[in-house]
């Protein structure tokens, strides 16, 4: 049986008991693993595999000893409760061994658990549990988790108390960081809001959200937008070291004025135009944003854009010139020709 995207995520969280199996397949192992672990915590339980009720076999052994899989969901446990046998690394090639196991299960035997990479419509496989009575089959794609799911996330963290703009700011991470990452967020301002019962803000997401290159370059591009220009040199510094380069700098000083632009040229204003931009800004860079987008205006951006443009034309033209003197002489000038 086929579950769809939406019927796959209520799945995950309460699988059918007296399923057979179930086949969870996808291009982003990380998204795979993830949803395999939900689905046996929520089938078998946290302590199945101390509890000897959980199995595991990999694709590549069952290639060689077919008789495994079959001998693990017979099984009998020595514990009481529900048994799983999971096989990472599935492939069409074991199509065969997975229909004769199907179509031996019985009721009491251990439910068969597969994950697989991607596959693809015509996948024996995917044919093997789409078309069998009592298993199931789900994709799982890289979009990104729908709001619910997050809302979802956040309930089984111990996260109930949101304010719309942290549940905004979370929805925006969910989007921009891959799964694993995600959900080492979540824990992270879980624990922060440990024995904290005031609603969770938009500020203390942002402090728990991991930090990147790209964050440390919107603190060279704020001290750029601020005039600080002493400290430009330092900052620039520090990111070459990181191993950043001119041609990065240059782009992202680039999109960073363009943010600028398009929040000063808003109709309604900075504040208008950061509720509109997509992904959505929030928490204390969003505040820092409208600021300096108050402060320069659209002409100023555009003028900085202009140089940048050129400079970018000159980083990548046969020039000579050293491309970090370059980049630095263009922040510099921004900084000083700014707002009027």
């Amino acid at each position: 049986m086929k579950l769809s995207t939406r019927d796959a995520a209520a799945y995950f969280r309460k699988p059918d008991a007296e399923a057979t199996g179930l086949l969870i397949f996808g291009a982003d192992a990380m998204r795979v693993a993830e949803r395999r672990k939900q689905v046996l915590t929520a089938l078998v339980g946290p302590d199945a595999e101390a509890e000897m009720r959980l199995s595991r076999i990999d694709g590549g052994d069952l290639r060689k000893e077919p008789a495994l899989l079959l001998d693990a969901v017979k099984a009998v446990g020595f514990f009481p409760g529900p048994r799983a046998v999971h096989v990472e690394g599935a492939t069409d090639g074991l199509a065969p061994i997975f229909s004769a196991a199907l179509s031996d299960w019985k009721p009491g035997d251990a439910q068969i658990i597969a994950t697989a990479g991607q596959l693809n419509a015509k996948s024996a496989l995917r044919k093997t549990f789409e078309s069998h009575r009592t298993a199931y089959a789900a994709g799982i794609y890289d979009d990104p988790p729908s709001r619910q799911e997050v809302e979802q996330m956040l309930a089984d963290a111990g996260l109930r108390n949101v304010s719309p703009a942290a549940a905004d700011a979370l929805n925006a991470l969910s989007r921009a960081l891959e799964p694993g990452d995600f959900r080492q967020t979540l824990d992270k301002v879980a624990l922060y809001k440990r024995g904290d019962d005031t609603p969770l803000s938009a500020d203390e997401v942002a402090e728990s959200a991991p930090r990147s290159n790209e964050a440390d370059l919107d603190d060279l591009f704020s001290v750029v937008a601020e005039a600080r220009k002493q400290e430009i040199a330092p900052v620039l510094s520090r990111l070459y070291a990181q191993g950043v380069t001119p041609v990065t700098l240059c782009i992202g000083a680039t999109r960073f004025f363009r943010t600028l632009h398009t929040l000063a040229s808003d109709p309604g204003g900075p504040s208008a135009g950061a509720s509109r931009m997509r992904p959505p800004l929030f928490g204390p860079r969003r505040d820092k944003l409208v600021r300096q987008a108050e402060r320069w205006g659209r002409r100023s951006t555009e003028r900085a854009l202009q140089t940048l443009i050129d400079t970018d034309l000159q980083l990548r033209s046969a020039s000579r010139a050293p491309q970090q003197a370059l980049v630095e002489r263009a922040l510099l000038r921004i900084a000083l020709t700014g707002p009027r």
